[in-house]
Formats: structure tokens, C-alpha cells, sequence
């Protein structure tokens, strides 16, 4: 190690499961076939793939699996992140009226789920997590977004940055990640992407192998 510069990030992945009008979620298909891909493509330089996780579209009925998910990157079960500062936690969520990809600068501390998630459970202006505060409560990555969304759009994908991940479960997730890599030393990004019927399965999975190679060069 030593003199061979800047150690790796190892970035961890999730998508999710279908829910109330997306039968099929291509941000499972991307996770669950992200690492089978980068091996084929090769992995960009000073990135770590982690785990790849897909979560259950579900809020505070899911929360153990999410704690478990995002714990795990801190166990030391991938023995090469054991440098908690070079650890980033990479959630896709899909937007099925978007027309491009949106990298999420917040969350915010509110569930008001439009439809009740998949385990049935439908919040309405409740605080994500009460401790924080009241609902208008925001917590923002530490990533720099803009220069993230520039790189992208430099190698030809529609991207945009937003400042509203929605009150649903990407939402919820996202708050309970930024909080949760606020307490341990380590980063978190959420990114939304479009349904495959607007942008393509290939493109999409270029797309979030890029992001690892941005991801991996702005944290060097």
C-alpha cells in the first residue's frame, strides 16, 4: 500500500423491488446485475464494488433489512473497506414520470406516502425520524453534487440535479442513509433513473458504472 497513492472506495449499491404501479423496477435489474457487468467491462480504476443490495419498497416495515444493509458495509465482511472514510453508500430509486436521471442533493425528515408502500403502511406528514425534529427538517449528502451531475453529463447522459427525492420510500431511505453515514464517517447518494421503456436497460447500466468511475475520481 503506501506509496501507491489515494486508497480505493468501495462503494455499496442498492435499488429496489416493484411496488404500487411499477411491476417491473430497473433499479433491480441494474443492482442485480451491476457486478456481472463491471466485471465484463472492468471495474474503474480506485473503485471497490461492494455489496449489491435490493431492498423491499417499503418504509418503516423494512427498516431492520435497511439497518442490517447499511451496517454491513462497516463490519469489515468486505475486509477492503475497513477505512470507514472511503466508504460510500450508492442508492437507485426509480422515477417513473422522469425523462433522465436525477442525482438527489436532500432528503427531507417526512413520510407522505402517495400509496401505501408494499408492506401496506401509509404515512401522512410524519416525521421520518422524530429525534431530528419536525418534518421540514433536510439532511444533504457531503458529495458534490454539481460537479457529480457535470461529469455525467460530460460523457453524454441526461442528468439533472434535484433537491426533491419525493416524501415516499426513496425518500425515507435516503434520509435514513444520510443520517446514518453522518454518525459513522462515510457518504451517501441517492439517484433516481427513469423507467427502461425511456431510457434504455444498456444505457442504464453504463450510466451506473460511470457513476462508480465519477464517484471514485471526485473522492481521490
Amino acid at each position: 500500500m503506501g506509496s501507491e497513492g489515494p486508497a480505493a472506495v468501495t462503494i455499496h449499491v442498492t435499488g429496489f423491488k416493484k411496488f404500487h404501479g411499477v411491476s417491473e423496477n430497473p433499479t433491480e435489474t441494474i443492482v442485480s446485475n451491476l457486478k456481472e457487468y463491471t466485471e465484463k467491462k472492468g471495474l474503474p480504476k480506485g473503485v471497490i464494488l461492494g455489496s449489491c443490495s435490493v431492498l423491499e419498497t417499503a418504509g418503516q416495515g423494512a427498516l431492520p433489512q435497511l439497518y442490517q444493509t447499511l451496517q454491513s458495509a462497516l463490519t469489515g465482511k468486505d475486509s477492503e473497506s475497513s477505512c470507514s472514510g472511503r466508504i460510500i453508500w450508492l442508492h437507485f430509486g426509480v422515477n417513473s414520470g422522469a425523462s433522465r436521471f436525477a442525482v438527489e442533493r436532500q432528503a427531507a425528515n417526512e413520510a407522505t406516502f402517495r400509496c401505501p408502500d408494499e408492506m401496506g403502511w401509509k404515512p401522512q406528514k410524519v416525521p421520518i425520524i422524530p429525534a431530528d425534529g419536525g418534518i421540514s427538517r433536510v439532511r444533504e449528502t457531503s458529495l458534490p453534487v454539481e460537479e457529480i451531475t457535470k461529469a455525467l453529463a460530460k460523457k453524454g447522459f441526461e442528468v439533472m440535479t434535484s433537491d426533491d427525492a419525493g416524501r415516499f420510500v426513496c425518500n425515507y431511505v435516503y434520509y435514513h442513509s444520510l443520517r446514518f453515514a453522518e454518525q459513522n464517517g462515510i457518504k451517501s447518494l441517492f439517484v433516481h433513473v427513469p423507467l427502461f421503456l425511456t431510457i434504455d436497460e444498456e444505457t442504464q447500466m453504463k450510466f451506473a458504472a460511470s457513476l462508480l468511475e465519477v464517484l471514485a475520481s471526485l473522492c481521490q
